[in-house]
């Protein structure tokens, strides 16, 4: 039976096809012989280089291929798998194929980009910008002297403070002659910080040259010509302002816009100057009266649905409508007249005129009680304290302080 099984056909092609795949199966990669390839090519080819992660063809969920820490054989390797000698040789045609594709495909290369010129700056420019950073980062300011005393503190959803002042005590020579400002800048600091610098000085020069019996004409001038220099700086921004000149044993406050002056007289608290909001109705008509419009947003009422005053310096897209011109009062400083608070609308949205005065009296009247900087610090608090968002500026100036005794 076993010499009829040898000698029958089929069984000598599964001899010669069995021999056939044995001789493949033993043959080196390291030896074949495969145009465009070499031996240390092979070696160093991603296919064949021994790799800690197992190829997808591989992986296997059995743990049969698992390798055991002590085998000193792993079968992690693509030379220690032992697969049927069929498969093997096909895997090797497929190796060849893939290094004969890698030699062929050309390398692309990215392209370097453009170059940016950046044009040097000078330390110059680097030292102002850095003081103009920091002085629009600050978070509080405060100063005090003979007679006054402000505090400046950032609102929370300011980025940087807008808020401004001005002191100039002695004017000309006389040192119960002095003129203070508060300024209250919206759409930057730029319309603020240009007024703080120069309002004052424009003020003293027209009340120079004029005639002392015109003073609020010459107080109204010197607003004017500020605006009207700002303007051809072409900047953006405005501010509101307040004013107060001391001359004479008289103080005039002027006002553009919504900053606010109130007085002590024996306690009881006195505006002295007129918030310009659309809302009034004497600045409403005036506006519509230019073509104007007036509406309400949010329960803010607003020019051209834009700005929330109606007065100020600066504002050249509602130029038309919002103006520089103040609101002055004159009075003679007498005993009564103990202090004045200079504020911004940062404090006026939250206590009312009577507040302030009852918060600062116990602090600046009598003989033992002046400390005008304290009283500048609790009315910031307590507009603070009931919620205030926005830059707060208080200014309080003792106005028996610039009275000849």
């Amino acid at each position: 039976m076993l010499s009829r099984r040898l000698a029958h056909p089929l069984y000598k092609y599964q001899e010669k096809r069995d021999a056939s795949i044995n001789q493949a199966s033993e043959i080196e990669p390291t030896k074949l012989s495969m145009p465009g390839a070499t031996a240390s090519f092979m070696a160093k080819s991603p296919v064949f280089t021994p790799s800690p992660r197992l190829s997808p063809i591989f992986r296997k969920t059995s743990t049969a291929l698992s390798p055991s820490p002590s085998s000193p054989r792993s079968p992690l390797s693509p030379f220690k798998l032992r697969l049927p000698k069929l498969y093997q040789s096909n895997l090797i045609d497929d190796r060849r194929n893939i290094i004969n594709s890698n030699t062929n495909t050309p390398l692309l290369k990215r392209k370097r980009p453009a170059r940016i010129d950046i044009p040097p700056l000078s330390f110059q420019a680097i030292a102002e910008h850095q003081l103009r950073t920091d002085k629009e980062r600050l978070h509080e300011v405060e100063a005090d002297g003979e007679g006054y005393a402000v505090y400046c503190k950032r609102g929370k959803k300011r980025a940087a403070m807008e808020d401004r002042y001005s002191v100039a005590v002695g004017v000309g020579g006389d040192s119960h002659q002095a003129i203070f400002g508060v300024f209250d800048g919206h759409g930057g600091s730029k319309a603020a910080e240009f007024a703080a610098k120069n309002l004052s000085g424009n003020i003293m020069n027209e009340v120079t040259r004029s005639n002392r019996e015109r003073i609020e004409e010459t107080i109204k001038e010197g607003y004017l010509i500020t605006d009207a220099e700002f303007l051809k700086e072409d900047i953006s921004g405005g501010t509101c302002c307040v004013t107060a000149l001391i001359q004479q044993g008289n103080v005039f406050v002027s006002n553009a816009g919504d900053c606010r002056a109130v007085m002590s007289r024996g306690g009881v608290a006195e505006a002295l100057t007129v918030d310009h909001r659309p809302s009034r109705q004497e600045e409403r008509a005036r506006i519509e009266s230019l073509g104007g419009y007036v509406d309400c947003c949010n329960g803010v009422w607003r020019i051209q649905g834009s700005l929330a005053v109606s007065r100020g310096i600066g504002d050249r897209t509602l130029k038309e409508w919002v103006i520089a011109e103040p609101y002055t009062k004159m009075l003679e400083i007498k005993p009564e007249c103990e202090f004045l608070i200079l504020g911004s609308d940062g404090l006026w949205d939250k206590v009312d005129n009577q507040e302030a005065v009852d918060v600062v009296r116990p602090l600046c009247v009598g003989p033992d009680n002046s400390d005008p900087y304290i009283a500048c610090r609790r009315l910031v608090d307590l507009s603070l304290e009931r919620g205030s968002m926005d830059d707060i500026t208080v200014m309080i100036i003792k106005l028996s302080h610039f009275v000849a005794q």
